[in-house]
């Protein structure tokens, strides 16, 4: 783990332990990426505040979870790709959909192939896309809104995923399901 370490509510700074309590009340436990991002009360906070910010976006609940799952794939981030493939499943997001984004085959369902494309692009490009890129993603439905909310859950993926490669994380059992190996993107 590149030197870090999961945190428990005793080890961590005190300037985290709020956040972790937070989260641990949200979810029931505390998962690993958390639990080392805690090192840092900024770092917690930040990821926190950024998650906050998007959890009161104008997409809907099931697509920030498939949102949040397409950006860790574009970022190969072994450890969100299962976290947000089991939220993106709670959410309502159809199995089919969870298993093109995670296979990088095409998706049937317009709305949710644009908005792969569309956040792909951002990662892939770090956000220099195209003006053709962002009136695809709006002539698919999308708001001016929804491209700046976009750049929001990069924002808050970028935290986890850039974490996860770094301290080189351990998944938590509660996602071992949706192991994910890289797939080629469709």
């Amino acid at each position: 783990m590149n030197g870090f370490s999961p945190h428990t509510m005793k080890t961590a700074p005190e300037g985290s332990r709020d956040g972790l309590r937070e989260v641990e009340q949200g979810l029931g436990f505390i998962p690993n990426m958390m639990a080392v991002l805690a090192e840092s009360p900024a770092a917690l906070d930040a990821y926190q505040g950024i998650h906050a910010a998007f959890a009161r976006s104008s997409f809907s609940a099931a697509e920030q979870q498939f949102l949040a799952l397409s950006v860790s794939i574009c970022s190969e981030c072994y450890y969100c790709v299962p976290v947000y493939s089991l939220f993106a499943k709670k959410a309502g997001v159809p199995e089919e959909v969870i298993n093109a984004v995670r296979d990088g085959k095409v998706i049937r369902d317009g709305r949710y192939s644009a908005l792969r494309s569309f956040a792909a692009a951002v990662i892939k490009k770090r956000g220099q896309v195209s003006g053709a890129e962002v009136d695809n993603f709006k002539d698919a439905g999308f708001t001016k809104a929804q491209v700046l909310e976009v750049i929001i859950a990069a924002a808050f993926k970028l935290i986890s995923n850039y974490t996860n490669h770094i301290a080189d994380i351990p998944l938590d059992e509660a996602f071992q399901s949706f192991l994910w190996k890289e797939a080629k993107a469709a």
